[in-house]
């Protein structure tokens, strides 16, 4: 996964709120350099995360699962069951960076307890250290006290990515979720010189084309598609205006 998000090129990711294996397959088949298993605000279940990362597997694309939030037991058991890494929501401070960085590593780097059930599977040389150096921890900035302490909660170590999400930051400003408000879009387009300086990942929720074009334009390089959700959403409203006009 690292190689993925510091390669020459931005890296899209597919993501996943439908539960199930097959369409996380497809996801993966679809072409893209990663893909999300959003269990935040997906309708996914651990059971159902174990069977989507094993699907995703199979196409040979790197995974990452959205936790609910900045807990402890649902990122180590993400990454038991395979994840390459984690997008943890509302990391408002880097106290709360600290503490997702350390639910992600072994001692003496965190607190993760051993039991990497499904992620030591076919690693002959797994061990605490390859995992602190292969694991992705991504902390989702979203509000504007975040965003005001975004440098300090770059300079956590071991916080790989920032993953921005502009509807919550909107929110934070006042605005309605799909905002496009001048001072919302300048905000996030200082993002990412921000994050080269601390040499971090930029990473952002795009809800459609024109903002993956957007963002990528302005230096993100984690760039996440829209979801299955709202693909297959929009391609049959699509489809069915086309056939009834």
């Amino acid at each position: 996964m690292h190689e993925v998000l510091n390669g020459s090129k931005p890296a899209i990711g597919g993501w996943c709120v439908i539960p199930g294996s097959f369409t996380a397959e497809i996801m993966a088949r679809a072409g893209f350099d990663w893909v999300c298993i959003d269990v935040q605000h997906g309708l996914i279940g651990y059971q159902e995360v174990l069977g989507m990362l094993q699907a995703v597997a199979v196409a040979g694309v790197p995974s990452i699962v959205r936790v609910p939030w900045n807990d402890p037991a649902w990122i180590m058991k993400a990454l038991d069951a395979g994840a390459a890494g984690v997008i943890v929501p509302m990391v408002n401070s880097p106290a709360e960076a600290a503490a997702a960085v350390g639910a992600c590593r072994y001692p003496p780097e965190g607190y993760r307890s051993w039991g990497p059930t499904r992620a030591s599977l076919g690693v002959a040389d797994f061990s605490p250290e390859l995992a602190n150096r292969s694991v992705i921890c991504a902390v989702m900035v979203e509000t504007l006290p975040a965003l005001e302490r975004l440098g300090e909660i770059l300079s956590v170590p071991g916080v790989d990515a920032v993953f921005i999400g502009p509807s919550d930051f909107a929110l934070s400003m006042g605005f309605g979720p799909r905002s496009d408000e001048p001072e919302h879009r300048r905000r996030l387009e200082a993002v990412p010189a921000v994050c080269r300086d601390h040499g971090v990942v930029a990473g952002i929720a795009c809800g459609s084309t024109e903002l993956l074009a957007r963002w990528r334009q302005a230096g993100y390089t984690m760039l996440a598609a829209p979801s299955d959700l709202v693909t297959l959403r929009r391609s049959t409203a699509e489809m069915l205006e086309a056939v009834r006009r």
